[in-house]
């Protein structure tokens, strides 16, 4: 058994090495991006965590080594260091590169169906419940047998073979 255990760690092991292998998730934020300020630097690390990589599409800019998403992380910083709101960051660039570059959609008129379509389809699956059940308690009241019937399913079940 040690044997067997070395050998499914080494493979454990090799297989985490190969190239292409899923690694842990880390920040992709190169040291010449970090700004000197703490507070402004916490600020854009935040803003960043919310805001998609529309080269992968699934990170955030936080996550993503690609050069859009750093083009993006420095914009970020360009204008916390201006003086903008974080607000006045997120409008910006929802101005320039649409509502898709948030990860978590706004709640708005346009997002209604995205943000409601989880309700609306447990609501129905509900109601579909419901209404199935009284449909067959309905169909199962309406097949009770009548007195003549009962009497001859009584016959037959005393009858002998």
């Amino acid at each position: 058994m040690p044997r067997l255990r070395r050998l499914l760690a080494a493979v454990a092991l090799a297989l985490m090495l190969l190239p292409g292998a899923p690694m842990p998730a880390a920040f992709a934020v190169q040291p010449d991006e970090v700004l000197a300020d703490p507070a402004l630097e916490s600020r854009a690390r935040d803003l960043s965590a919310g805001l998609r990589c529309l080269v992968c599409q699934n990170q955030s800019i936080d996550d993503s080594d690609a050069e859009l998403a750093k083009d993006l992380r420095v914009l970020v910083r360009q204008r916390l260091v201006a003086g903008d709101t974080d607000a006045e960051v997120i409008d910006y660039l929802v101005s320039r590169y649409g509502a898709f570059v948030l990860l978590k959609p706004r709640f708005e008129w346009g997002t209604l169906a995205l943000w409601g379509a989880p309700v609306v389809v447990l609501l129905g699956g509900i109601a579909f419940a419901v209404f199935s059940v009284r449909q067959r308690r309905r169909e199962s009241a309406t097949a009770a047998l009548s007195a003549e019937e009962e009497a001859a399913l009584d016959e037959l079940v005393r009858r002998p073979n």
